[in-house]
C-alpha cells in the first residue's frame, strides 16, 4: 500500500479507514514550581502543573494545516475542549471538513459499568462540541470504582479496584455506535486474553477495529501484532517515539529509544531525525503511530516520513532492537486482579 502526506488512510474492518499518523494530545506534566495544579494527576507533585491552557489547541491547529488528520484525546486528558476547539476553527476556515478529521476518544476505568458507557460519551462529544468521534476505545481492560472520581483511593491511599465486565461494557459502545454517537469501537491495552473475550462474545455485533498499546523498535509487540492482524485489528502505537521520562511512571532504566546508535546511524542514511526513523518503522509495517508533542516543529518533523522507505534488511535490523521492555508500566494497576501485562502478549 502507497502512503503519501495526502493520503495515508489504511482501513479498518467495519468499512471505516483511520490515518496512518495522528497526533497525540496527552496532557504531559511540565515544571512549574510556581503553579498548584487544580486538577492533580497521580503522578504530579509539589513543583508540577498540567501542560499551559492553550497549547493542545494551538498544537492541534499546526497539526491540522500541517497535513495531520487524526487527533487522539481523550476525556482523562482535561484538555478535549481545546481539542474540539482547534478543529471546529479549521472546519470554519474552510482548511477542513469535519469528515476528513478522525477522532480518537477514550472510556476510562471509572466508566466502565454499562450504565456509564454512554453518559462518559456524550461528555466527550459535549466538550469536543461534535457530534460524533471516529473511534471510541476502552481505555484499559481494568475498572476502578465507579464514580466521578477519576483515581478513586481509600483513606490509607490504595487504590480502589472494581470488577470489570468488559463484555457488558462492550455491548454498552454496540449501541452508542448504533445511536450514531461514534463511527468504529476500538481498545487500548489488552493482551490477547482479554480481545478474545470480545471476539468470542455470543451475540457480538461490532468486533474491535483497533487495539492501542505501547510499540516501538524495542518494544515491537511481534505476538500481539501477529495476533491481531489475524484478526483484523489495527495496532495504534501510544508512546511511539519511547514516551517521556517522568520516573514516577516510566521505566527510566531502558536506554532512551531516540539514542539508540543504530537508528542514529539510519538517520544519518537517510538524512532523517531518529524520531522519524522510529515513526517510518512502524508505520511501513501497517502499525499506526500517535506521537504526541506540543513542540510546533517537532509535530511537523513527525509527519514528514513519507518520503521514504527502508529496505527489507533494514526493517528486520530495526526488529532486532526489541528488548520486551516497557516504558509504560502502568504501576498503579500493577496490583489490580486483572492486570493485563502479566500475560506474555
Amino acid at each position: 500500500m502507497h502512503l503519501s502526506a495526502v493520503n495515508h488512510r489504511i482501513p479498518l474492518s467495519d468499512g471505516n479507514s483511520i490515518p496512518i499518523i495522528g497526533l497525540g494530545t496527552y496532557s504531559a506534566p511540565i515544571s512549574d514550581a510556581d503553579s498548584v495544579p487544580t486538577f492533580k494527576l497521580p503522578w504530579i507533585h509539589r513543583g508540577w502543573t498540567l501542560t499551559p491552557k492553550g497549547s493542545c489547541a494551538t498544537s492541534v491547529k499546526i497539526a491540522i494545516d500541517t497535513g495531520y488528520r487524526h487527533i487522539d484525546g481523550a476525556y482523562i486528558y482535561q484538555n478535549e475542549h481545546e481539542v474540539g476547539e482547534a478543529i471546529r476553527e479549521k472546519i470554519a476556515q474552510g482548511k477542513v471538513q469535519r469528515e476528513d478529521i478522525f477522532y480518537c476518544g477514550k472510556l476510562w476505568a471509572t466508566h466502565l459499568d454499562p450504565e456509564r458507557v454512554r453518559p462518559a460519551l456524550e461528555k466527550t462529544l459535549k466538550n469536543l462540541q461534535l457530534d460524533y468521534v471516529d473511534l471510541y476505545i476502552i481505555e484499559i481492560p481494568m475498572a476502578f470504582k465507579p464514580g466521578d472520581d477519576v483515581y478513586p483511593k481509600d483513606e490509607n491511599g490504595k487504590w480502589l479496584y472494581h470488577k470489570s465486565n468488559l463484555c457488558a461494557t462492550w455491548e454498552a459502545l454496540e449501541a452508542c455506535k448504533d445511536a450514531g454517537l461514534v463511527k468504529s469501537l476500538g481498545v487500548s491495552n489488552f493482551n490477547h486474553r482479554q480481545l478474545e473475550l470480545i471476539l468470542n462474545k455470543p451475540g457480538l455485533k461490532y468486533k474491535p477495529v483497533s487495539n492501542q498499546v505501547e510499540c516501538h523498535p524495542y518494544f515491537t509487540q511481534p505476538k500481539l501484532l501477529k495476533f491481531c492482524q489475524k484478526h483484523d485489528i489495527v495496532i495504534v502505537a501510544y508512546s511511539p517515539l519511547g514516551t517521556c521520562r517522568d520516573p514516577s511512571w516510566v521505566n527510566v532504566s531502558v536506554q532512551p529509544l531516540l539514542k539508540d546508535p543504530f537508528l542514529k546511524a539510519l538517520g544519518k542514511k537517510y538524512n532523517k531525525t531518529v524520531a522519524q526513523i522510529v515513526l517510518r518503522f512502524n508505520i511501513q509495517r501497517g502499525v499506526v503511530v500517535i506521537p504526541k508533542s506540543f513542540n510546533p516543529e517537532r509535530i511537523k518533523e513527525n509527519f514528514q516520513i513519507f518520503d521514504f522507505s527502508f529496505t527489507e534488511e533494514e526493517m528486520k535490523d530495526i526488529e532486532a532492537l526489541n528488548k520486551n521492555i516497557r516504558y509504560v508500566e502502568l504501576l498503579m494497576w500493577r496490583d489490580h486482579p486483572e492486570y493485563p501485562f502479566h500475560d506474555e502478549y
